[in-house]
């Protein structure tokens, strides 16, 4: 059938008579052997020079069990077919499509003028492509029952549900795609836009938090800190007081992370966040050239304007200020 459609050549059953048609799509219907056997086409054109207008398929048989209505039916209309139609019914004034259905519109408009319905103007746009990235439904299909993937909220995944699981706020969702607008070139897009226009939404209310790497992590010992642990309220976003406080633990013992540590010089002050200056006394490294140890003395009247490196630090883990363990996961493209 495929090679006669590219070909113009007619069916030879194009002109089987209307009882003829439906002896067969009753047959279809109850997905008889026979009925397997069967398709229901309109008839529209045999040779017309845009394919897509060629006597296209508009019923065909599927024995498998539908996930709402079971068995109940045999055959099923095609998405070319059924999409005018319900367009029509269901009051849409305006259908969006991509511009790859552009050949499929003057069959789109056929459906509805032979069945007497409601026009349905058609709004073509390009397609919008991420780098590295997969749109197809039936491509991710693939990925969900291979098992690539956990299922169609995997944080990887480019679908509503993956990248609101990731992060995506609604409002930053919403204002991406107004700002893309019904463009005809097709565009392929980075994800950092649409991260970029997230992060805009949720910077100012997004809470701060401490965290530093377990591994190779490096304790410190502060000279002039409090003699016991001393804990403050801190506020969690310093440029909107709504956010709330937080509990910081002070105390002489401190943990950095060993890419910091390794940057330290002798004798340099840098800054530890929300606490104030400090100078590196001395650093231990093993034969490796791990930093296994650092002191440091506070200088709380230094001026923290002046110095290079901002320090993210936690207290030392202890029976009454445990430190809470976090995994974070950092996803790459399914796709490389």
């Amino acid at each position: 059938m495929r090679d006669e459609r590219m070909k113009g050549i007619a069916s030879k059953h194009r002109d089987d008579s209307v009882e003829e048609n439906l002896k067969h799509f009753e047959a279809m219907k109850a997905g008889t052997e026979e009925g397997l056997r069967w398709c229901l086409r309109a008839k529209m054109s045999v040779d017309d020079p845009n394919k897509a207008l060629r006597d296209p398929v508009i019923y065909r048989c599927n024995t498998l069990p539908h996930h709402r209505t079971g068995d109940k039916w045999k055959v099923y209309p095609t998405y070319d077919f059924a999409c005018p139609i319900v367009d029509s019914i269901e009051g849409v004034t305006h259908a969006l499509r991509t511009n790859e259905y552009r050949d499929r519109n003057p069959q789109y408009q056929w459906m509805i003028t032979a069945l007497g319905l409601r026009k349905v103007n058609i709004w073509d746009f390009s397609r919008l492509n991420f780098i590295y990235t997969l749109l197809s439904k039936r491509k991710l299909h693939n990925f969900v029952n291979e098992g690539h993937v956990r299922g169609w909220d995997d944080p990887r995944f480019p679908t509503v549900r993956g990248i609101r699981r990731r992060g995506m706020t609604v409002e930053a969702l919403t204002q991406f795609m107004l700002a893309q607008g019904p463009s005809q070139s097709v565009v392929s897009m980075e994800w950092d836009s649409i991260w970029s226009q997230n992060k805009k939404i949720i910077d100012p209310i997004a809470p701060r938090h401490w965290s530093i790497l377990t591994k190779n992590s490096v304790p410190v010992i502060i000279k002039g800190g409090p003699a016991s642990p001393e804990i403050k309220a801190v506020p969690k976003h310093k440029k909107n007081a709504e956010i709330g406080e937080k509990k910081t633990v002070y105390s002489s013992s401190i943990l950095v992370e060993q890419e910091d540590a390794q940057s330290f010089e002798d004798q340099e002050e840098v800054t530890l966040m929300d606490w104030g200056n400090a100078i590196v006394r001395s650093k231990t490294v093993d034969a490796s050239g791990v930093v296994t140890g650092i002191e440091m003395e506070l200088n709380l009247e230094g001026d923290f304007r002046k110095t290079k490196k901002k320090i993210t630090w936690l207290s030392q883990h202890t029976s009454a200020n445990p430190l809470a363990r976090v995994t974070l996961l950092d996803y790459d493209y399914l796709i490389t």
